[in-house]
């Protein structure tokens, strides 16, 4: 079974290069460009994990974070904090938020599939 990916990210580029890491892994891949658009996607319908921009216009990662920690989505998704801030205050801050793991920009596919594993999903 296919498993389902949501690339949240205001930047393109990143979200086509992790699109492209992604379904090399087998993922199907759908994008979102910020938090308020992540969540409703993730409302409409629940991705097994979704790889998380921090700073982003209208919602950031860690609002988007929040929002979906208190949704009634039954299976919540496993979510990995994609970014550039990489101070242990960061992290912390996100995987207190609910994050499962984080990963820093400018990451590769080996990175990336290393931290799915540790998730469970790669």
């Amino acid at each position: 079974m296919t498993k389902k990916c949501l690339v949240v990210d205001d930047s393109k580029v990143i979200r086509k290069v992790a699109r492209h890491i992604l379904e090399t892994l087998n993922f199907s891949v759908d994008e979102a460009v910020d938090g308020k658009d992540a969540l409703e996607r993730c409302l409409e319908s629940a991705p097994d994990v979704v790889l998380l921009d921090w700073n982003m216009p209208v919602m950031s990662g860690m609002e988007f974070l929040r929002a979906l920690r208190q949704s009634d989505i039954v299976d919540q998704p496993k979510v990995v904090f994609c970014t550039t801030e990489n101070g242990m205050g960061h992290i912390r801050a996100a995987i207190e938020a609910g994050a499962d793991e984080y990963v820093m920009k400018p990451f590769d596919r080996e990175t990336l599939e290393s931290k799915l594993q540790i998730v469970g999903l790669a």
